[in-house]
């Protein structure tokens, strides 16, 4: 027979079907919303600088629209994860900007690419544009890196389930649910529900390496409700993404206001300019004026996106050492009411075995399923690491600190089914024979910081509608 996955411990076992479910198209239009909240506000501000500085700055505008486009470029492609310095990109925008207004406001002078270069290294002390400049980096860098972190958090904890839920059970654990599940019914005692502490013991040994998961999954959940705190305060990310177009044009009217004491400050440190032959009268048929935008932010608000969005991670913090209390529950076992009348693995009757702790090193003992501890599964292990990783990215995160971000690798997928009731398994103890069976072992994500082409692509940004896929699975299952 073909192997069981880790998956199929919450579909097979319990349910009259083998086969994975696939998650409703609702359900996925559901969080696409939430996984572009961010994007729809970037779109947004980028679309009111395009309405509404045609007719404030006419030809100011009109001669430089593809530098908006590019800062608008990069931004978005920082938030999606290419290896951009934010900091760099954010002060070339405002020197190319610098140099493209100080022309135009100066055309009856021929302003030399030298001189431009002396002109920015005095920007720093001028200030044309105010203080705009710097509190904007100060704070868009720390939105962005805030933002892109979390999202690469939800990203990393949907590739981890996803994996994890590919890794093939051992020959002995597919015994154990065999033998939990099916074996009253061969011995006629089909109303006859599993012991509770028996369910326990089979599905602690199965999912014993699963389990090892949970230091390094809380440390990312707390790690990602940090960084979600930061979306609040001086730094919100709502507004500093949102408008955007509102502080390049307040610093551009800055500059405009203050247009003669700039020009005298550059010329007395950079020398006055040659007279230009091709001087024109086009300064005094620019336009003048603030942009006027619309500050509030549309559609979802943040504070309700961030409150459900901590609240889903509150609930899933202890995920992998509550899935054998999950699947175990009321609905599947005799519960704690009907200890003496269970099936206990052998006859109906009270199930007398202790229940074994968490994690492999604690199924030494396991009486159900014989699990070598001396062998970790190697693709947990890799998830492990995967997941200490992204907290250490995400605590730079929290502390302002630009982190390097990657993609998920392809998935691998596996699936089977399991056979009916044998009589070796149904008449006697578990053998305890060692398995020869090897665990799949899966690629751990990309280290290269490049893209991944192929369907992995779509989980970046990521949502919480893959992170929760196995729950997700599970609770369908046991509402029938």
């Amino acid at each position: 027979s073909r192997p069981l996955y880790v998956e199929h411990i919450l579909l097979c076992p319990f349910s009259n079907s083998s086969r994975p479910k696939i998650v409703g198209r609702r359900e996925i239009q559901s969080e696409d919303k939430r996984k572009g909240y961010f994007q729809d506000l970037l779109n947004k501000s980028e679309k009111a600088l395009y309405d509404t500085f045609p007719s404030t700055y006419g030809e100011l505008y009109s001669q430089n629209v593809k530098l908006f486009k590019d800062l608008y470029s990069e931004l978005r492609r920082y938030y999606r994860g290419s290896n951009i310095n934010l900091e760099e990109a954010l002060n070339e925008f405002w020197t190319r900007l610098l140099e493209r207004l100080f022309k135009l406001m100066n055309p009856q002078y021929h302003i030399t690419d030298e001189y431009l270069d002396c002109m920015g290294k005095h920007s720093e002390q001028h200030k044309p544009f105010g203080e705009v400049p710097r509190d904007l980096k100060l704070k868009a860098t720390r939105a962005f890196i805030a933002v892109r972190s979390y999202v690469q958090g939800l990203s990393v904890g949907s590739d981890v389930v996803r994996k994890v839920s590919q890794v093939s059970l051992s020959h002995e654990c597919t015994r154990a649910i065999m033998k939990l599940v099916y074996c009253p019914y061969c011995r006629g005692m089909s109303s006859v529900k599993p012991c509770n502490n028996y369910c326990h013991n089979v599905m602690k040994g199965c999912l014993a390496n699963q389990a090892d998961l949970d230091t390094e999954w809380r440390n990312l959940i707390d790690s990602m409700l940090l960084v979600a705190d930061r979306f609040d305060g001086p730094s919100n990310v709502d507004t500093v993404i949102g408008t955007i177009h509102t502080r390049i044009a307040e610093a551009i009217s800055n500059m405009q206001e203050n247009r003669e004491s700039i020009t005298a400050k550059v010329f007395q440190g950079c020398g006055n300019p040659k007279i230009s032959t091709k001087a024109s009268s086009g300064e005094d048929k620019k336009r003048r004026g603030k942009a006027v935008t619309d500050d509030k932010s549309s559609g979802l608000g943040l504070e309700k996106l961030v409150s459900d969005a901590k609240g889903k991670l509150r609930d899933i913090k202890d995920y992998w050492v509550a899935l054998p209390s999950t699947l175990c529950n009321e609905k599947i076992t005799s519960g704690s009411v009907n200890e003496d009348k269970c099936w206990n693995g052998m006859a109906k009757g009270r199930y007398l075995p202790e229940v074994m702790g968490d994690g492999l090193a604690n199924q030494i003992n396991n009486p159900e399923v014989e699990v070598d501890i001396t062998k970790p599964d190697m693709t947990i292990r890799q998830q492990i690491m995967q997941l200490k990783i992204m907290t250490n990215r995400l605590r730079n995160a929290y502390n302002g600190n630009d982190v390097d971000f990657q993609d998920a690798s392809d998935d691998i997928s596996g699936s089977g089914s399991g056979d009916g009731c044998p009589d070796e398994v149904c008449g006697k103890r578990l053998s305890k024979n060692p398995s020869t069976r090897q665990p799949e072992v899966h690629a751990i994500p990309n280290q290269s910081g490049r893209g991944v082409n192929g369907a992995s692509s779509k989980f970046l940004p990521s949502s919480f509608l893959i992170f929760l896929s196995v729950a997700v699975i599970a609770t369908q299952y046991l509402r029938r």
